[in-house]
């Protein structure tokens, strides 16, 4: 029986659900509270420069293939796939660096290259993490997280070491040498922890990152967020922009409809997909399944102080991913995780989009992301932002041995407050809740509201965690328990 739904917010999580719900013969409304969708995935355009604001790597091709083959359609019905080569550079000093090329076999070269005899242990390493990964991404985060007895299988009972140990006691038990073991720890960080929190199981995030490489869609990710709302609309989904949520309606312990922009809207579900503590906040108190005290004490993936800059020229000895690591990691760590404060020297990540894609700007010119990652919930002004840009415009003048500070025609920056005001994100946290052992699958919040009935939540702080293709699975999950109980 058709039901009418409509979903707050429209990022991947909200737009995939869109999808799949509307595909079941429901009245689906998308309502979001900016002026243009995507949610954290939108697009700054200026001067000719075209910019992804949240993410840039296109990670597990896979998961992208299987949700449009879900719609008898396929990625590139939407938009082009370009396999990055090299995928990644990462600096440990002044020109030195290690290069992540396209292939596993070259990777194992660079390995051996840098620590004999390493390549060997690698292949071990990426052996069991592609096998990690084909049971998880094809099996386990495809379960909506509402038991325990979902991580119970035949092949996740052999695997219980790998739940009770980290990423980091593994990496460090085979690689001794700091640099090579800094790569293997780096994927995890899309995960939103520190590697020392990390369970091992998390390694598959190693195959996705070695065994299947980094993409870019060409115009960059925001074409992901088109190609999703291009098939949104051809289900009949509609898309209300510009439209906050100022209330979720319950009556008789049910959910009948949202309040925006002082008009009423009626339905039988209501679902949301923007920030899971700020959902629960537009509900009467007695309605909220957590408590301000339980989310003060849940580890949230990192803030971050982003810069997108504008060059008059091409940039050199940088590649359209480059990390700096070239300063110490467990500091910086701990101040994320820790002890909260702007860590004193940062590492640092930087996009360079126009290397691969001439779109994203113009001729002879070098459009640049740089990423500080940053304790949710810290102090955030101006000052501070350009402090920081200083520090990190530094090293990266010193590190790749060039002059760029006079061929930057503008930059714009984007941190805390802008995470809270754009996207109500709690604390200004940058991509949701961390993925450490006590915050996985059942662990997280719920995809359906335990005190409110036709009530349910979708996105990085549910199952199955944060990242664009956790985000797609978000929403198939949550569609699918939507039908479970409203077939």
């Amino acid at each position: 029986m058709k039901k009418t739904i409509h979903i707050l917010g429209s990022g991947f999580s909200s737009l995939s659900a869109a999808c799949y719900l509307a595909q079941s013969g429901n009245e689906v409304t998308i309502f979001e509270k900016n002026a243009t969708i995507g949610g954290r995935a939108r697009q700054l355009k200026k001067e000719g420069f075209t910019f992804d604001i949240g993410p840039t790597w296109y990670w597990m091709p896979d998961v992208f293939e299987r949700f449009f083959s879900d719609f008898d359609t396929k990625p590139s019905d939407f938009y082009t796939l370009e396999k990055l080569n090299p995928a990644y550079s990462v600096y440990f000093g002044k020109d030195d660096y290690i290069t992540i090329e396209d292939t596993i076999e070259k990777i194992y070269s660079a390995f051996e290259k840098e620590e004999s005899g390493s390549s060997k242990k690698l292949k071990k390493f990426i052996d069991n993490a592609q096998n990690n990964y084909d049971v998880a991404i094809k099996d386990l985060v495809y379960r909506p997280g509402v038991s325990p007895l979902e991580l119970v299988t035949p092949v996740t009972i052999k695997k219980i070491n790998q739940f009770l140990s980290t990423i980091k006691r593994d990496v460090r038990k085979e690689f001794k040498n700091e640099r090579l073991a800094q790569i293997l720890e780096f994927p995890v960080l899309f995960l939103g922890a520190k590697p020392s929190n990390t369970p091992s199981f998390y390694s598959f995030m190693n195959y996705a990152d070695f065994g299947i490489g980094t993409f870019h869609p060409k115009k960059g990710m925001y074409q992901v967020v088109l190609a999703m709302e291009a098939l949104a609309k051809s289900l009949g989904v509609v898309i209300k922009t510009e439209s906050p949520i100022d209330k979720i309606i319950v009556d008789n312990g049910k959910a009948t409809g949202i309040i925006s922009n002082g008009e009423t809207y009626t339905a039988d579900i209501i679902l949301s997909g923007a920030d899971y503590h700020h959902s629960e906040t537009l509900l009467d108190k007695q309605y909220r399944q957590y408590s301000e005290k339980y989310w003060s004490k849940k580890t949230f993936a990192p803030s971050s102080l982003l810069f997108y800059v504008g060059f008059d020229k091409k940039l050199k000895n940088v590649n359209h991913h480059t990390l700096f690591f070239d300063v110490d990691f467990d500091v910086h760590a701990q101040d994320i995780y820790d002890n909260p404060k702007w860590p004193e020297n940062p590492l640092f990540y930087a996009s360079f989009p126009s290397i691969t894609d001439g779109s994203s700007a113009p001729n002879g010119k070098e459009a640049g992301i740089f990423l500080i990652p940053l304790a949710p919930g810290i102090e955030d002004n101006e000052t501070l932002r350009e402090q920081y840009f200083e520090k990190i415009i530094s090293r990266f003048e010193n590190l790749t041995s060039q002059k760029v500070r006079d061929s930057i025609l503008f930059k714009e920056s984007f941190c805390v407050n802008d995470f809270i005001k754009d996207y109500n994100s709690y604390k200004g946290n940058a991509y949701g809740m961390a993925n450490t052992l006590l915050q996985t699958a059942f662990f997280r919040p719920n995809l359906k509201s335990s005190k409110v009935d036709n009530l349910y939540f979708t996105g990085q702080l549910t199952v199955p965690g944060p990242g664009v293709p956790p985000a797609l699975i978000s929403g198939k999950l949550v569609a699918g328990l939507i039908k479970k109980h409203h077939n």
